[in-house]
């Protein structure tokens, strides 16, 4: 019944407009990232307001609404795990990052891995053995190196930075585009922290980056600096 009406409110809240704005946004054509996937047109305010209303949800119901062809019902599962998540006890944030990982196979697109894997898998294992992170970043699989780059990203609002560096350079001549993005955006959120800190391993490693990576990590640079790295000057 709870999962019955998750999923009518969600439908309350859809428009045509959207859904169609959604299909254009995100790449769906035959053989691209999100080839497949179903948008009945709620926009992510609207489903995180909804995803409160439905906090209570357990894993089990969780595990259905992930499994889910609808986007915006796999995102709305995904958003009561990370509220059900900070506010849970140890030993339910231990299952909530178990769960995540476990269901990884649904969370198939760039959104869902963005707003989230930060916040259940990157703060799990902010105390952990990251060792995890090196795996998923080494899988064949285009979202769990994703998640692996994405989750370092609540190390980095810790201060932390040689996760991100680490994973980073594992994916420097990954192929994807949205790999090349999400590794240029951590070095660029690095770099806000710390900018020595990107540099020393822009220096090392920058010509051998993807153009889209180098672009997004030096994005916050001077015009002049940019210019340098875009030539190979530095």
């Amino acid at each position: 019944m709870s999962i019955s009406l998750a999923k009518k409110q969600l439908r309350k809240r859809a428009t045509l407009k959207r859904s169609k704005q959604s299909m254009r946004f995100f790449k769906m054509g035959p053989g691209e990232y999100a080839e497949g996937d179903v948008f009945i047109g709620v926009t992510v305010p609207d489903v995180r307001e909804l995803s409160k209303s439905f906090a209570y949800l357990s894993l089990k119901e969780l595990s259905s609404l992930m499994q889910s062809k609808i986007h915006e019902e796999r995102l709305m599962a995904l958003l009561i795990l990370v509220n059900q998540f900070q506010e849970g006890s140890c030993g339910e944030k231990k299952k909530i990052y178990e769960f995540y990982l476990k269901s990884m196979r649904w969370i198939n697109n760039w959104d869902l891995v963005d707003l989230t894997a930060h916040k259940i898998v990157g703060a799990y294992l902010f105390n952990q053995d990251t060792a995890i992170l090196t795996k998923l970043a080494l899988s064949d699989d285009l979202w769990k190196k994703r998640v692996a780059i994405v989750a370092s990203y609540y190390f980095i609002q810790k201060n932390r930075y040689q996760e991100t560096l680490r994973i980073a350079k594992i994916l420097l001549k990954d192929e994807h585009d949205l790999i090349h993005k999400a590794v240029g955006w951590m070095l660029r959120e690095v770099g806000k922290k710390d900018q020595n800190k990107e540099e020393i391993f822009l220096k090392k490693h920058y010509r051998q980056m993807p153009r889209t990576m180098l672009r997004y990590a030096i994005e916050r640079f001077s015009e002049k600096k940019r210019m340098k790295y875009l030539r190979g000057e530095i």
